[in-house]
């Protein structure tokens, strides 16, 4: 019995690499993101597009996760379009969004922040980095943020898109100043500053996802109970039979 099993463990076990080197699909992944000791992958690529054309590889990157963010939220809260999809016109806005408003504004925000605090690397100095960019540099993102969701969503005269940011500033702002600190510390602790900016497309993309699907559920909720009480129709909408 003995024999059969240290069989079967031999047969379990992966074939051997020359070189000792890790064939696994988990290691074969990150070598094609990160490029492995040549740096030659998918983010080293995109890192040095970040450092040779910065503003256009943020508008870029930062048109696509807009677009990917409203077309993810509408799956996750079932809210199609009167055609029956997800895709909606609000996706080409926030693709707009992103690249021509939300890229250029956080390139000058976040490269100011870095020039204000280069080279300090106290315990002081990145307190006050957090700060400033809670205090300072959220609430102009998230005004600016707000203010551009409400014209997407059809206001067109000042008073609602300032009724809008009034009713969602502190609501995203307490996200923001819980995540944010987080984020950035330990953007400070482990990151190098190049791959900053990757980073917090990443966070601000899995923000931006939960807000959006939260905003989303609660306007199809309150369409359902104040026209059709809780009547849905297939696509998620309030039934357009009715």
């Amino acid at each position: 019995m003995s024999v059969k099993f240290e069989q079967e463990q031999v047969r379990m076990m992966a074939p051997a690499v020359p070189g000792g080197r890790d064939e696994s699909t988990a290691h074969k992944i990150g070598e094609a993101l990160t490029g492995g000791k040549q740096a030659t992958g998918y983010l080293a690529a995109y890192l040095k597009q970040l450092q040779s054309n910065p503003l256009r590889t943020k508008m870029l990157t930062s048109g696509t996760l807009s677009a990917l963010q409203e077309l993810l939220a509408s799956w996750l809260a079932h809210d199609k379009s009167k055609h029956g999809h997800y895709f909606s016109s609000r996706i080409p806005k926030m693709a707009a969004y992103g690249a021509f408003i939300s890229a250029p504004m956080g390139h000058v925000l976040i490269g100011f922040l870095q020039w204000v605090f280069a080279g300090r690397t106290s315990l002081k100095a990145k307190i006050l980095q957090i700060l400033t960019s809670n205090l300072v540099i959220a609430p102009i993102q998230n005004t600016v943020y707000l203010s551009c969701m409400a014209v997407i969503a059809g206001a067109r005269a000042w008073h609602q898109v300032r009724a809008t940011v009034r009713a969602g500033f502190w609501p995203v702002m307490r996200v923001s100043w819980i995540t944010s600190p987080l984020a950035l510390a330990f953007a400070q602790k482990f990151l190098p500053e190049q791959t900053w900016v990757p980073f917090f497309n990443i966070v601000a993309f899995c923000i931006g996802t939960y807000i959006n699907t939260h905003t989303k559920k609660k306007r199809l909720a309150a369409l359902r109970k104040k026209h059709y009480g809780d009547g849905r129709s297939s696509s998620g909408r309030p039934d357009d039979r009715y």
